[in-house]
């Protein structure tokens, strides 16, 4: 959606996020070194020398006991076992295994409907930033990261790899398809998209592997209402074997009509012009906007799914704690 006010990019502050129409892939491979995501990589408590033998702030993942043994030289007096040691008159210490691997599985949407923003960037540009800065967080910790780019001709999938190079090929991937995205000199192919999307759902769905962290970087609330039926319908079954965090990423404008005034929306070759003073559209605009939305947190009750809310106006994300550090939740 353009128009003379609507598609107008605002930059009047200077934000500590990727601002524009468009991203590079030097840009999302710059997001690694950025200062609010290195302060993030000093949060984790290791518990030994080798990558992902830290202490988990996640429910349910971490160190699980696993026996009982006899103590050895080199063993940490702290997890003695004293009863054990007092009723063989012997010292014992507790044994403890890290729970098995979840790597993490990104879903980024870089379709036609997320190229539009009214302040500082597009929401594919946001959708991107958001994309790099989990990438970086999954890979500098030690832990597997793949996803899936899904753009406005195909998806392309990435399995999990725990290598820079491997997570640096899937930002190239999504800083190429936010490429493809332009202008639409035509009215999009609801159906046509809607096959795109159900495509890269269906890959998701059937993952062998259990347990997952999938990230869901899209505007969901958003959606025309064909695409949102399917995300419905997916994210339930995706959570029945993954843990699922939504990261929505809205714009100022989805949730209310600009200020009072005349304006004209064109797409391809339709236009409408309207006057966005009516103070009951104003309302009926602003109430269809927090029902789509309640729909999508509404998911949080489905187990294993969690919501997320970002905007194209946030300011500065280096301040935001994504919470992948240690291994646990998404938490801002």
């Amino acid at each position: 959606m353009t128009g003379e006010h609507l598609g107008a990019i605002t930059t009047n502050v200077e934000p500590d996020v990727l601002t524009g129409a468009y991203v590079s892939t030097k840009q999302l491979l710059d997001l690694r070194f950025r200062a609010g995501h290195a302060a993030t990589q000093t949060s984790v408590t290791r518990t030994g020398s080798q990558a992902g033998l830290r202490l988990s702030k996640h429910k349910g993942r971490g160190i699980d006991f696993a026996e009982v043994r006899q103590y050895q030289p080199g063993d940490d007096i702290r997890s003695i076992d004293w009863r054990v040691t007092a009723r063989k008159n012997s010292p014992h210490t507790k044994v403890f295994r890290e729970e098995r691997e979840s790597p993490a599985l990104l879903f980024v949407d870089q379709t036609q409907p997320m190229f539009f923003g009214s302040v500082q960037r597009l929401k594919s540009v946001a959708v991107a930033e958001l994309a790099g800065r989990l990438a970086w967080q999954v890979t500098d910790h030690g832990d597997r990261v793949g996803g899936l780019v899904l753009d406005r001709e195909t998806h392309h999938m990435f399995r999990p790899f725990r290598t820079v190079k491997a997570t640096g090929r899937f930002l190239q991937q999504v800083a190429t398809s936010n490429r493809l995205l332009q202008k639409p000199e035509a009215v999009v192919d609801q159906e046509a998209a809607a096959a795109n999307l159900q495509s890269a759902l269906n890959d998701l769905i059937q993952l062998k592997q259990q347990r997952f962290r999938v990230f869901i970087i899209a505007d969901l609330v958003g959606c025309p209402d064909l695409i949102n039926k399917l995300w419905q319908e997916a994210l339930p079954r995706i959570a029945r074997k993954h843990q699922v965090t939504i990261m929505q990423v809205g714009d100022p404008l989805d949730q209310q009509l600009p200020p009072a005034g005349f304006y004209s929306v064109s797409q391809g070759d339709s236009q409408l012009n309207f006057h966005s003073g009516s103070l009951s559209a104003r309302e009926a605009y602003a109430e269809a906007y927090r029902l789509r939305e309640d729909a999508v947190k509404g998911l949080r009750r489905t187990p294993s799914i969690n919501y997320l809310g970002f905007s194209t106006a946030d300011t500065n994300w280096d301040r935001r704690n994504l919470g992948l550090a240690s291994g646990g939740r998404a938490t801002l």
